[in-house]
Parts: structure tokens; C-alpha cells; sequence
């Protein structure tokens, strides 16, 4: 098995202090984050981007994996996962993901697409790491 990371900074209060992410790739080096970009759409990341970021990157892979053992290979696929945040009692939950992809995968089906697609959103990696409702809607191009 693999352990890889990420860190963060901070320094301030709630509102007015500054963050910076990164990885241990280097794909992020103290990259800002803050209250501003979290909450207000101001420049700079936040967590639930970055979680969007990799739920749709792992289940991108897992679907390929999944394509490949059912002898189908995509030309391309491309995912989007929308995370919402909503405040919930006295602080703020992840209340679910919804996953988008659109895929062209040379003679595949819809109906199978579908079946292999469903797999992938319950069998990431990802995906089991939430306790959220995770929503799937694929499209074969």
C-alpha cells in the first residue's frame, strides 16, 4: 500500500487569517486558502474543491480499471464532482457529492456504461471515505 500527504498552514483568526496548502508531490506549494475563498468566492483554494479534485480523479481511475476488465477502453472521459457544504446545527457538513461525467468509450453500450459506472462511484476509493450521498450522472458520448 501507498501513504502519500498533504499539509497546511495557518496563521490568524477565522476570517482574517491566511492558510497555504500544499502536497508532497509539489502539485500545490503554499497555496492560499482562506475564510475568503471558502465562503465568499474570493482567489485562492478551499478543502472541499481539493475533495472535488480528488473525487473525480479516483473515480476516473476506478472506471478505467472497471472499462478495462470489461474489455472496453475509454477514448476519453472527463469528471466533475460538485461538493455542497451546508451549515448544519452549529457548524458546516459535507452533504454530498454529485459526480458528472462524460465519457466516449468505443462499443460500449449505455446500459453497461451505466452498470460500470455505478461500480466505479461505490468502488473508489474516494467514495468510501464519505458518509455523504454521493449522486452519479454519466453520459455516453
Amino acid at each position: 500500500m501507498t501513504t502519500t500527504s498533504g499539509s497546511a498552514k495557518w496563521q490568524g483568526g477565522i476570517k482574517d487569517g491566511k492558510g497555504a496548502i500544499s502536497t508532497k508531490s509539489g502539485a500545490l506549494n503554499d497555496y492560499p486558502y482562506g475564510f475568503a475563498s471558502r465562503f465568499e468566492g474570493k482567489a485562492g483554494s478551499n478543502p472541499e474543491e481539493l475533495i472535488g479534485a480528488a473525487h473525480a480523479a479516483c473515480f476516473t481511475m476506478a472506471l478505467s480499471l472497471i472499462l478495462g476488465e470489461a474489455k472496453l477502453t475509454a477514448e476519453q472521459m472527463e469528471t466533475r464532482a460538485d461538493v455542497t457544504l451546508e451549515k448544519q446545527g452549529d457548524g458546516f457538513a459535507i452533504t454530498s457529492v454529485h459526480l458528472t461525467l462524460n465519457a466516449k468509450i468505443a462499443g460500449a453500450d449505455d446500459a453497461k456504461f451505466q452498470e460500470l459506472a455505478g461500480k466505479a462511484k461505490a468502488g473508489c476509493p474516494v467514495s468510501k471515505l464519505f458518509n455523504t450521498n454521493i449522486t452519479l450522472d454519466a453520459k455516453l458520448q
